[in-house]
């Protein structure tokens, strides 16, 4: 009987040690484990929930099984006609076989190097096989788009049409074979090459953003303040046209204002002089002599203080100023 006792307090000891030492562990949600015994994988469990493993001999890893996001830096690539790009990426991925992983990069860390030389190395090659305008657009729409200039300040729908006429310019981009969706699907496919041999699978590289280099966005500034002085010339043109065309449409009605002030005016004039006539005529009928005398009055007033000598009275001119003396 003791020795039975010795026994179940033996087995019990054993088992609070066994206990103690954890053969026990839990892999939460979103979690996977990979078990190793004396570095060799004996069990991997991509489940959630209790556990079981060999205590001190075992060993667990856990790895995350959610999708995880990857950001990279941003990279300056040269295209296929050699313009420098800035090209900003993001991807997401996970451990698709952690069994693999262990074995080819064993931690999170070196998994996210791995992904990083694999990712930067297939956006490069990627974006140097083709043309700047396939990374930029994602389809020739742009082509068939059919922009009215807006004008402003106009007289008429004819200056309007004029003034859109001048401003208008024709740019024809360039055609895109891939766009930017398929180079992200090659990027993708490319670099799914790589991941699986390391357990990990891509699960989509998405394009960012693309920024032009310094030298290509002065490039492109200059382009775009060309247009826009080409634009500014030809308001100026209209501008001008319609100066000329109201200074001509002024001088035409200054002459026309004073052609008619002037026909009026010579009009009244003639008017005033026939009444005159006719009022001279009437006088000159009532008293001739007085009319002669008041004539020639007149006539001295305007002649004589302009005349500096007079050598002789002796003319019918001054027969008014000078009555003959009776002997």
């Amino acid at each position: 009987m003791k020795k039975l006792i010795t026994t179940v307090v033996v087995l019990v000891i054993l088992v609070i040690i066994l206990l103690l030492l954890g053969p026990f562990f839990i892999i939460q949600e979103g979690e996977l484990a990979v078990v190793t015994r004396f570095g060799r994988i004996v069990n991997t469990y991509e489940d959630a929930g209790l556990k079981i493993r060999v205590p001190v001999v075992d060993n667990v890893i856990i790895y995350p099984k959610m999708i995880m996001s990857w950001d990279g830096d941003a990279q300056r690539i040269p295209t296929k006609e050699n313009q420098f790009i800035w090209v900003d990426t993001t991807a997401r991925w996970r451990i698709s076989n952690p069994s693999i992983f262990y074995q080819s990069v064993n931690t999170l860390s070196n998994g996210i190097l791995r992904l990083n030389d694999v990712i930067d190395s297939t956006i490069r090659t990627v974006i140097s096989e083709n043309y700047l305008n396939e990374a930029v657009r994602n389809s020739n729409n742009i082509n068939n788009l059919k922009i009215e200039d807006q004008v402003q300040n106009v007289e008429s729908l004819e200056d309007a049409e004029q003034l859109r006429n001048l401003t208008r310019t024709e740019i024809q981009q360039e055609s895109i074979f891939v766009g930017r969706e398929r180079l992200s699907t090659q990027m993708l496919s490319m670099a799914s090459n790589f991941t699986a041999e390391f357990g990990i699978e891509v699960i989509d590289i998405v394009i960012r953003q693309i920024r032009y280099s310094d030298d290509l966005t002065q490039s492109v500034y200059q382009r775009m303040i060309k247009e826009r002085n080409q634009i500014a010339e030809a308001y100026r043109s209209y501008g001008e046209g319609q100066q000329a065309r109201w200074v001509g449409k002024t001088e035409n009605d200054k002459k026309s204002i004073i052609s008619q002030a002037y026909a009026r005016s010579e009009e009244i004039k003639g008017v005033a002089d026939a009444k005159a006539t006719n009022i001279y005529a009437t006088s000159y009928q009532a008293d001739p002599e007085f009319f002669t005398l008041w004539r020639t009055l007149e006539s001295y007033k305007k002649t004589i203080p302009a005349l500096n000598k007079i050598f002789s009275t002796d003319m019918d001119y001054f027969n008014v100023m000078y009555t003959p003396t009776e002997l």
